[in-house]
């Protein structure tokens, strides 16, 4: 096949399907909301799907009254927790949009007849 032979029309009918689905992958990435939970559920944080911390609950029962100091590195350890875990959780979420990332990205689009 020549180069000439290119559909050209076909091609770039090709590129924006690929950035449609490029747009409602990253739409769906950017609204999918996961959770991340430490300390048995004590605390637990809820980002997007690109990281973004969108919520954090903290139960109650992790404020321990009598020992203020000790609550407080307790609290600071858990929602460090619960955010990675989150923040993994998130992290999965896009690798199930990755090969489709990755068309654009380093390998480009595949050409009909090459």
């Amino acid at each position: 096949m020549n180069p000439g032979d290119i559909n050209f029309q076909q091609l770039l009918e090709q590129a924006q399907l690929v950035q449609q689905q490029l747009v409602t992958a990253q739409q769906e990435l950017n609204d999918a909301r996961v959770e991340g939970t430490a300390g048995g559920g004590l605390v637990v944080a809820t980002v997007n799907g690109g990281g973004e911390l969108l919520e954090l609950k903290i139960d109650p029962k992790v404020v321990d009254p009598d020992d203020a100091q000790e609550t407080v590195e307790t609290i600071a350890d858990l929602v460090i927790a619960a955010v990675r875990d989150a923040t993994r959780a998130a992290s999965e979420q896009q690798e199930k949009f990755g090969p489709l990332a990755q068309g654009l990205g380093g390998g480009g689009l595949p050409l009909p007849g090459f």
